[in-house]
């Protein structure tokens, strides 16, 4: 099977690397890579027309510089492709998120996903630091929200963790149909996933713990959001930033009631916990 290969140069990186996947993945485009500078996508050379990348808003934005190259790739194997770039995630020995082709270990939590396509760095980075975050915090009972969800790896280990229920959110719909198939994949019943973004979040929705893997933007617009629905005494913990982020997301969040307690960094990768008070 032959296949188209764009290779986004994208600036800047984080954002701008969201946004696009975001808008090819309602064309045909079946697979992305994250890169150094950006990220690959491909598509079905079957299903390439010339006026493909015609209507991607992001492509004509002032606000981003983006630069491409296009190839033809012959008979990829998608499988291979993405199991030679995907790592387990290995959480100070106790909690191992690991494909199906991964041997098992006895870390206390194991937790297999099949994601179809390779985690970027930034993913591998923030997921490590929330996964630590619940490993670090009680969830015993817990009514938990997992907000963009993702492959549901956080919704999945709050589940292991006692949670009584999780709800799981992505506005992806390839994230919603994967959250369902790994929750069902690690048994965990508790677990619920929708599709949509905080707007889907009603005011009967009510939550001891939420966990907010996003980015800043989405952060600080949908922040009050999460908060409206979280408990008093209740705990949120945010990743999906920077160091030079900590501020704004802490001005905001304290706006709002909530309180700062710890934070984790990696990389100038951050999660910050709050308690609403």
């Amino acid at each position: 099977m032959e296949y188209i290969g764009y290779h986004f140069n994208v600036e800047p990186k984080e954002l701008g690397t969201e946004i696009l996947i975001a808008e090819l993945g309602e064309k045909a485009f079946e697979s992305f890579e994250e890169t150094a500078t950006g990220v690959s996508a491909y598509v079905q050379k079957v299903l390439w027309t010339e006026d493909i990348l015609e209507d991607i808003f992001i492509l004509q934005s002032d606000q981003f510089t983006i630069t491409y190259r296009k190839e033809e790739i012959e008979q990829v194997n998608w499988n291979e492709e993405w199991e030679k770039n995907f790592d387990p995630i290995d959480v100070d020995g106790v909690c191992y998120v690991r494909a199906p082709f991964h041997a098992k270990t006895d870390a206390q939590y194991d937790i297999v996903i099949e994601p179809k396509m390779s985690f970027g760095t930034g993913h591998h980075e923030t997921t490590f630091m929330m996964i630590r975050q619940i490993l670090s915090n009680d969830m015993q009972g817990k009514e938990v929200l997992d907000m963009g969800c993702g492959t549901a790896i956080l919704a999945i280990l709050a589940s292991m963790r006692g949670a009584k229920h999780v709800d799981a959110i992505d506005i992806d719909n390839w994230c919603y149909l994967n959250s369902i198939e790994n929750a069902e994949r690690n048994n965990c019943t508790n677990v619920d996933v929708f599709e949509g973004d905080a707007s889907i979040i009603t005011k009967e929705s009510k939550y001891d713990v939420i966990l907010a893997n996003i980015n800043r933007n989405i952060l600080l617009n949908d922040m009050d959001k999460y908060v409206a629905s979280l408990h008093k005494g209740g705990t949120i913990y945010f990743s999906g930033f920077y160091t030079e982020d900590i501020i704004a997301i802490k001005n905001c969040a304290e706006k709002i009631g909530l309180v700062f307690e710890s934070n984790f960094e990696k990389n100038n990768w951050v999660s910050l916990k709050f308690v609403k008070a």
